[in-house]
């Protein structure tokens, strides 16, 4: 089993301490509602505790592997494409895992894209609820 179908068991079962063993200490998660990654491996396992639990029927549809350049060093490397469906606060979303590992097939870095844009504001406001819930972000100001 490579490092895409460990992490995507992982994901199946909600396994934090199973992902823990997939990502590099240096992982940056790259967010469509976020400009700036996640940095690191103990905010990207609480941003996945986070997303866990605020995805409702999250499944994957669809798997490709291959290789592609980084969005931090612009180097080529083996990646894996995971497409998946789910729903957030009642919309349903289609999306994409991109996924880029490192030299012992660590994932060290992790890209979410997804669809529509309506899908889009909810998963990000049900995101940084669940982040400032869990003390990872400070709460915007005026809330």
């Amino acid at each position: 089993m490579d490092t895409a179908d460990r992490f995507r068991a992982a994901v199946d079962n909600r396994d934090l301490t199973a992902l823990d063993k997939l990502f590099t200490e240096d992982i940056s998660f790259y967010s469509p509602v976020k400009f700036a990654p996640f940095e690191g491996k103990q905010m990207v396992l609480g941003l996945f505790g986070v997303l866990l639990r605020t995805f409702s029927d999250f499944r994957y549809i669809g798997s490709y592997a291959g290789t592609a350049s980084t969005s931090a060093d612009d180097a080529s490397g083996p990646s894996a494409v995971l497409l998946f469906r789910a729903r957030v606060g009642g919309k349903e979303i289609h999306g994409i895992d991109l996924l880029h590992f490192d030299d012992d097939g660590r994932i060290k870095e992790f890209t979410v894209m997804v669809r529509p844009q309506s899908a889009v504001h909810a998963l990000g406001e049900a995101v940084l609820a669940g982040l400032v819930a869990d003390g990872l972000v400070p709460a915007p100001a005026g809330h």
